[in-house]
């Protein structure tokens, strides 16, 4: 009896405060009917709770929690707003930043980017001739291409010795 009634103590004031599983309950509830002592333990929680209880309801009914709020707004108002020259300055402070090691990589991410944009601003387009125009004269001892470019005015001769069979640049 003596093992059981230290084994409900144990579990006396998570049964009080209804915290105890149905299986502890059942244990509690059914050693409470034949121990006085468990429940003599028990009773005087429940004066305890009573007890306690009692003063706090009264002093929570005769406290004027509206004058306490009333006060706590009247600080809140009392504290000195700044101007909004102050507060925009405080918005546009960049001083933290410099504090902080994040500028570290802001000015690489900056850098890399300044780079591909450099990059694809100042990329060469290829240019595609418009209008060129290439002709072919043949003769007995020489062959002659010309090739000429409006747009560049590029003109480029190719003098081939001999026939068209037999020709080697020159």
């Amino acid at each position: 009896m003596q093992d059981l009634c230290s084994q409900v103590l144990k579990l006396l004031e998570k049964y009080f405060d209804q915290e105890a599983t149905d299986k502890e309950k059942l244990l509690v509830e059914g050693h409470l009917q034949v121990c006085p002592a468990c429940l003599d333990v028990l009773r005087s929680m429940e004066e305890l709770r009573t007890l306690i209880k009692v003063p706090v309801e009264a002093a929570a009914r005769e406290e004027d929690f509206p004058w306490v709020w009333q006060k706590i707004e009247r600080e809140i108002r009392s504290q000195r707003k700044p101007t909004w020259l102050q507060s925009l300055r405080s918005r546009l402070d960049v001083s933290p930043l410099f504090k902080k090691k994040i500028w570290i990589p802001a000015v690489a991410t900056l850098a890399v980017l300044l780079m591909i944009t450099a990059q694809l601003i100042f990329k060469e387009t290829p240019s595609y001739p418009g209008l060129s125009d290439v002709e072919y004269v043949e003769s007995e001892d020489y062959n002659v291409m010309v090739y000429q470019s409006e747009n560049q005015k590029v003109t480029v001769i190719w003098l081939f010795e001999g026939t068209e069979k037999g020709a080697s640049p020159s």
